[in-house]
C-alpha cells in the first residue's frame, strides 16, 4: 500500500536521505515548517513504516573491503521449506549485504562485500556448504560508479 505523502513529507525524506544526522531543528528550518510540525511528521512517517531505523553509511574501502561481487544463483528447488532454509543460511553470512529473489535466468542475486579474492572464496565455500544450488555465477565489480544513492523522491 502506498502511503499518502505530501510535498513537505517528500522534502523531509529528501533531506534525511542526504543527512539523517541532521537535528530536528535544522530539518524543520530546511523544510520550512515549525519544529513541532516536523516532529509530528517524523512520528507519522515512522509509525507508518515509511521511515525505518537510522543507520550510518560506512566507507567500505577505508575499512579494506575493496572487493564487491554480484553473485547470481540458480536452484532447482522452489519449495517453501527449501526457501526458508536458504534464506536462513544466506542471512548468516555477514558479507552478503544485499539479497534479492529475482526473475529471469537466475533465481537470486546477492551482493557480497569483502576484502579480496581469498576472502570471497571463503564466503563462496560457506554459501555452497549450506544448501544445494544448481549454479553459482560471480561477477566482480571493477568500479563503483554510484553506490547507496538516495531514492528518487
Amino acid at each position: 500500500m502506498k502511503e499518502k505523502i505530501d510535498q513537505i513529507d517528500l522534502r523531509i525524506l529528501r533531506e534525511l536521505q542526504m543527512d539523517a544526522s541532521v537535528s530536528q531543528r535544522d530539518l524543520a528550518d530546511r523544510v520550512g515548517i515549525s519544529q513541532n510540525a516536523c516532529w509530528r511528521r517524523l512520528r507519522a512517517l515512522t509509525d507508518s513504516g515509511v521511515l525505518g531505523r537510522s543507520t550510518a553509511r560506512v566507507d567500505r574501502r577505508k575499512l579494506g573491503l575493496s572487493l564487491v561481487v554480484f553473485v547470481m544463483l540458480r536452484t532447482r528447488h522452489h519449495s517453501v521449506d527449501w526457501l526458508r532454509a536458504f534464506r536462513r543460511h544466506v542471512l548468516t553470512i555477514p558479507e552478503v549485504v544485499d539479497f534479492h529473489r529475482i526473475g529471469g535466468d537466475y533465481d537470486y542475486q546477492l551482493k557480497v562485500v569483502t576484502e579480496d579474492m581469498a576472502s570471497y572464496d571463503q564466503v563462496y565455500q560457506r554459501l555452497i556448504a549450506g544448501v544445494e544450488l544448481d549454479s553459482v555465477t560471480s561477477y566482480f565489480a571493477m568500479e563503483a560508479i554510484a553506490e547507496n544513492r538516495p531514492l528518487p523522491l
